[in-house]
């Protein structure tokens, strides 16, 4: 095991640093960001001489690229154009989008894995027939839509809720914007469960289980659903940096300041350094996330083992 975790820790490092330089050519490309200080009126060109000088915008981009993994290995992530430091902004705002993010994982296996196990092991009755009719109607409906349609019902009409959540963002402010940011990937999740138990039901070691007369919740629970959920292991896995990046439309219903709202607030004033900071952290979050999904098989299935 030891072996296989530093193997898998130097295969992140090629991993890191060729994902952090598509990033900040792809971000370098977006346009001019001199341009987006000065607002509607054109900088002069000593103010733009200036800025590029004072922001190491005026040397080539594998010297600017340099110089920011330089930086990053120090714990400096650079300045905003706003003469902000991106560690003050990532102080801010991954606590918060932490918690939307655990709210949601938590409603993505609470709900998605029972409803899976549960229409997987009543496979063509009219509960799982009723379950994949509302999981295709959630993936088809975008998320912005599902968002502002529980904002106006929960939290204008009935008043159930807050329709915008405070700047604390406390926990039980996020469980509406949770499960807005959860509802796709519930709903897969739910439909991955089924499947896989669906599979398994019919294998080998699950037929020997009920010959020996084990108790059905024995059997569901410690053969079964255990083999099952490695495949939904995986997409949670890899689902908790895309939730964490892909917060922008629910944080912007809900007015959260997280990740996804800096990372909006970024690109629409074409703040490289506050884009490039937090996407370098999200890289880190993807490749620790399958690193632990990794090493989590082998407790699921005692039958996988790492040379």
């Amino acid at each position: 095991m030891g072996r296989y975790v530093i193997r898998r820790l130097l295969q992140m490092i090629p991993v890191f640093f060729g994902t952090t330089l598509l990033i900040f050519l792809m971000v370098n490309v977006m346009g001019d960001p001199v341009a987006g200080l000065c607002g509607e009126r054109r900088c002069d060109p000593a103010t733009a001489a200036r800025l590029r000088s004072e922001f190491g915008l005026d040397k080539p981009v594998w010297q600017q690229y340099a110089t920011y993994m330089g930086n990053v290995f120090t714990g400096d992530f650079g300045t905003a154009f706003n003469g902000q430091k991106v560690t003050e902004l990532m102080a801010r705002a991954f606590p918060v989008t932490i918690r939307l993010t655990v709210v949601a994982i938590v409603f993505e296996i609470v709900i998605g894995v029972s409803l899976g196990v549960v229409t997987g092991l009543r496979r063509g009755r009219p509960v799982d027939t009723t379950a994949l009719v509302l999981t295709l109607v959630v993936i088809s409906v975008p998320t912005f839509v599902t968002g502002l349609l529980l904002q106006l019902l929960l939290g204008v009409e009935w008043g159930l809720v807050k329709p915008s959540v405070p700047p604390g963002a406390p926990v039980d402010a996020l469980i509406v914007p949770g499960l807005v940011l959860a509802s796709v990937s519930l709903a897969y999740v739910t439909r991955l469960t089924r499947t896989s138990i669906v599979e398994n039901a019919r294998a080998d070691y699950v037929r020997t289980a009920v010959a020996k007369g084990l108790p059905r919740r024995r059997v569901v629970v410690r053969h079964l659903l255990r083999n099952s959920l490695i495949p939904v292991v995986t997409f949670i896995g890899t689902d908790i940096g895309a939730l964490m990046g892909g917060a922008i439309v629910t944080e912007r219903i809900f007015n959260i300041h997280g990740v996804g709202y800096q990372l909006y607030q970024g690109i629409l004033r074409q703040n490289s350094q506050t884009v490039v900071g937090f996407v370098t952290v999200l890289v880190l979050v993807f490749l620790t996330a399958n690193l632990l999904v990794d090493l989590l098989y082998a407790v699921l299935d005692p039958r996988i083992r790492y040379a």
